[in-house]
């Protein structure tokens, strides 16, 4: 009888350890689950992932002081592209100097006013002129805020007869605003003036 009390309380104290052991596993488990999830979780928020041309890109998200020069650079180059790219087509430059004006401020939308009315975009139309623009360099100084900057571009003007390349320089200041959909960089361009236009290559067609 003694020896099957001994028996029992020898099997009870087994199956405590190892009820112990199994809650203590468990709980390590849950532990480790968790703090893998949350790491996971941690780590995928710091990527974005971007659709272009039916190719999926990964992209990291950072502070924006790191990129700052890049985004500033892009807006300027942006805003030149759409206000100096013309075509003998009333709703092409219409669409253009729209998107342009939404990225700068009333110093742009002056000098798109004064072109119109001396006549200059119904020059263009009238006359089968195309332009665009490339872009040679931007210098940005961010060390102040609004940030400083210049920008130097070639302008190619095809007319039916001959095909004019001009030197531009603009200058002006970047004022950090709001993201939309029509400024996604957040900036705004700000006394923008051009301190130089000029022929620098004429060629006949």
């Amino acid at each position: 009888m003694f020896s099957k009390t001994k028996d029992i309380d020898r099997s009870f104290r087994h199956i405590r350890l190892f009820s112990f052991t199994m809650v203590l596993a468990c709980a390590m488990i849950s532990t480790a689950a968790i703090y893998l999830g949350l790491d996971a979780a941690s780590r995928s928020g710091q990527k974005v992932y971007l659709l272009a041309s039916g190719k999926v890109l990964e992209a990291y998200a950072s502070d924006r002081k790191d990129n700052i020069s890049v985004e500033a650079k892009d807006h300027v180059a942006t805003f030149h592209r759409l206000f100096f790219t013309l075509a003998p087509d009333d709703k092409v430059i219409t669409a253009n100097i729209s998107k342009a004006l939404y990225l700068a401020d009333g110093s742009a939308k002056k000098q798109y006013e004064d072109l119109r009315e001396s006549g200059f975009f119904t020059g263009v139309i009238s006359g089968n002129i195309s332009q665009d623009i490339q872009i040679d360099s931007i210098h940005i100084d961010i060390t102040a805020h609004p940030y400083q900057f210049q920008c130097r571009a070639v302008q190619r003007i095809v007319r039916p007869t001959s095909v004019v390349s001009r030197s531009l320089v603009t200058e002006g200041y970047l004022r950090s605003v709001t993201r939309s959909d029509n400024n996604p960089h957040g900036f705004l361009i700000e006394r923008w003036h051009t301190t130089e236009n000029k022929d620098i290559q004429i060629q006949t067609r």
